[in-house]
């Protein structure tokens, strides 16, 4: 073969692998790839609303948050808490005047002299005084503003409760990000079926639970929560006051603390040792639980704000 010969064999064989360059690109139609907003559009058309949890990617409220779940607010209605249709009950009223005050905390003039003013961490002195229930309550209650979103964090990770009490399960949550199992925070932030209220559950349990909760990572999920939207309330359910070192590890990132004491068990002696674990330039507020009292029903429960700035 002379070299004429050979330089049309190699043309040839160029023009065929080119052929098969074409053949095997895929087609365009002119339209535009789909872009990361459409996918989660398509996503949340094909996933519905009524589903109970939702392991996809939705866009809400500016950032990606992995999960919704739905909460039975009936049920949580024929159990005491804060009802969320349009009834009347002692409670809400009882939660509105409670609210009012940490509002007027977290958004007016002493906001200014706080750090996270927002940020209202609900304890106790010790276990079984209802600072869990307090806590949903609060949250329920926020959620109803018009103007307000409310984050709901279960920080209890020794004795994790909120999702217990909701009587959903209590996955990954707020250990699985301390630990960096998970990279975004958004990503163990459940959406629910109540428009303003997001949760975090706390999570698996570990040994290192002050240590993470100490650490930088949990400084910088706080001031997201805090910073990243004007409106929003947090809620921290935290472990009782004493005894316990995660709590006084959480009282120096909220602004705001609600110290929950059940009457006729509560010792004044505990509550005075508590508050000295808080951070002294913290708005800290009492809420008696269980307290019975008149009404015009004739007897029943009452939860009461105490404030001292």
């Amino acid at each position: 073969m002379n070299s004429i010969e050979k330089a049309l064999q190699k043309q040839q064989q160029e023009a065929e692998a080119q052929s098969k360059a074409q053949i095997s690109k895929p087609q365009t139609t002119g339209e535009p790839e789909p872009t990361d907003s459409s996918i989660e559009k398509i996503q949340a058309k094909e996933f519905g609303s009524s589903n109970a949890i939702r392991a996809k990617s939705i866009k809400s409220d500016g950032i990606v948050s992995n999960t919704k779940i739905d909460i039975d607010l009936d049920m949580l209605a024929k159990k005491g808490f804060v009802s969320t249709n349009s009834d009347r009950q002692i409670i809400n009223e009882e939660y509105r005047v409670i609210k009012r005050k940490l509002l007027d905390n977290a958004f007016g003039p002493l906001s200014k002299s706080l750090n996270n003013s927002n940020v209202i961490m609900v304890t106790s002195s010790r276990q079984g005084e209802g600072k869990t229930f307090t806590a949903i309550n609060l949250a329920l209650s926020i959620a109803l503003e018009q103007d307000k979103t409310v984050l709901l964090v279960d920080a209890d990770v020794l004795r994790p409760n909120i999702m217990r009490t909701l009587e959903l399960k209590n996955e990954q949550g707020l250990m699985e990000y301390l630990l960096g199992d998970k990279e975004n925070i958004a990503e163990v932030m459940c959406r629910t079926n109540l428009d303003n209220l997001r949760i975090i559950s706390a999570g698996k349990s570990h040994h290192l639970s002050a240590e993470l909760l100490a650490s930088e990572r949990m400084f910088d999920a706080v001031e997201e929560f805090a910073n990243r939207y004007p409106d929003r309330i947090v809620i921290v359910d935290t472990p009782p006051l004493l005894g316990i070192n995660e709590t006084a590890i959480l009282a120096n990132l909220a602004g705001q603390a609600l110290v929950v004491t059940e009457e006729f068990k509560t010792k004044l002696f505990d509550v005075e040792n508590a508050v000295k674990h808080l951070n002294p330039e913290m708005a800290i507020g009492f809420v008696v639980n269980k307290t019975e009292q008149v009404n015009l029903e004739g007897g029943g429960y009452g939860y009461y704000y105490g404030g001292r700035n």
